[in-house]
């Protein structure tokens, strides 16, 4: 049976270990995104001096859709529990773009935009640097790393069984990376103990990482869960990891029909029928952060809200509210408890995927996770390459 496996990993190690180790080493370069690009932009992303009350958040908005096209639409604004963090201003377009606005002094930061080196990682994790045909051809990128990711999980598997030891004794022994002892063993141990060690973490990566790139394993993930999987419209159930994949610069909030702020706000002078969007946000915002105390971040937007915790689990789990535009009045609350399955299901995918389910400490096991699935192709081929005697 082991010989029937070992041939299995060797026949499909070979065509796609360099893919797997570009999709490993490029996810793992995106699990401390937010970290380093907020380190290199600090003044982006928090202000200089905290001072006094924050100014409304109607005044904030007007400021930044005062630096906005026409084209341009505010739809919402996330506000930290830390006071040191600027206020995010989520717009229409393009996909995930906001603006950073000092809430003590009105001056507008600047916008978020993703690093080159970050939004080429992604690129290469998702699709191997390829783009969606806009005649809707084959996705050929998504499809290869679909098809890598599918394979690698069965190398994994037909691994374990080859060198899983059959004792305790041996598999203490497995575990142990020998340092003194050449080339050619320090390679091995790497490979097999770099193997076990990262397993469980590396498999639970691919198993979720293909629900991005296929429907039918989808649908199939989802039935194992005994969820009924929901169509968003106009958009695939799942959106994209570091790119539905929520950020924390760029979390998506749902567009509103109207104009930008700053033409409602001309059209309102004068009239109190058409009063600003805007001019209700500060209320909600104040009556929701009563409401939680605790709370990591709240998101105000047209006639919806949503109030996020810092918690292990789920990292996109939120409370959601409904208000009325014209008064503030909060007119529905759904708890994230009392969310349907499938929604849940897309944040604790997300969350295992990219390791936030545990904190900082599951986001470290998941990275070194990472780097060594990129390095057990590497070391296998040379370890094959040595028993072919090519080198």
């Amino acid at each position: 049976m082991k010989k029937a496996f070992r041939k299995i990993h060797l026949w499909l190690s070979v065509p796609f270990g360099l893919i797997i180790t570009v999709i490993c080493l490029s996810g793992a370069a995106l699990v401390f995104e937010d970290e380093v690009t907020e380190l290199c932009r600090r003044d982006l992303y928090y202000v200089e001096k905290v001072s006094g009350a924050p100014l409304p958040v109607e005044y904030l908005i007007e400021k930044v859709a005062g630096t906005l096209p026409d084209s341009v639409a505010v739809t919402g604004v996330s506000i930290s529990s830390d006071a040191e963090r600027a206020y995010q201003v989520n717009l229409s377009k393009p996909r995930r773009a906001s603006v950073y606005v000092d809430q003590y002094t009105g001056e507008v930061k600047g916008r978020h935009e993703r690093a080159p080196f970050f939004l080429t990682m992604f690129k290469l994790h998702r699709w191997l640097l390829d783009g969606m045909k806009p005649d809707g051809g084959i996705f050929w990128g998504k499809m290869i790393v679909g098809v890598s990711t599918l394979m690698f999980v069965f190398v994994l598997i037909s691994g374990i069984v080859i060198w899983w030891p059959r004792t305790k004794k041996a598999l203490k022994n497995s575990l142990k990376i020998a340092v003194g002892k050449g080339r050619r063993r320090f390679w091995y141990d790497l490979h097999v103990a770099g193997g076990m060690y990262a397993l469980v973490l590396l498999l639970a990566m691919a198993l979720t990482g293909l629900t991005w790139s296929f429907s039918w394993y989808r649908t199939g993930f989802y039935k194992v869960f005994g969820v009924e999987m929901k169509q968003r419209a106009g958009h695939s159930a799942l959106q994209t990891v570091h790119g539905t994949l929520q950020t924390a610069h760029g979390t998506p909030q749902t567009a509103h029909g109207g104009k930008s702020g700053r033409n409602s706000s001309e059209e309102g002078r004068g009239n109190r029928e058409h009063t600003s969007p805007y001019a209700c946000w500060q209320q909600v915002y104040e009556e929701l952060k009563a409401r939680n105390a605790g709370y990591k971040q709240i998101t105000v937007s047209n006639g919806s809200a949503s109030v996020s915790f810092e918690r292990f689990g789920n990292q996109r789990a939120a409370d959601r509210y409904a208000f009325n535009p014209q008064d503030g009045e909060i007119t529905e609350v759904t708890l994230y408890k009392d969310t349907d399955a499938s929604g849940k299901m897309r944040g604790w995918i997300y969350s295992v995927h990219v390791g936030s389910w545990g904190g900082i400490f599951t986001r470290i096991l998941t990275f070194i996770a990472a780097l060594l699935g990129g390095t057990l192709p590497l070391t296998g081929y040379y370890l094959w390459l040595r028993r072919i005697r090519l080198i």
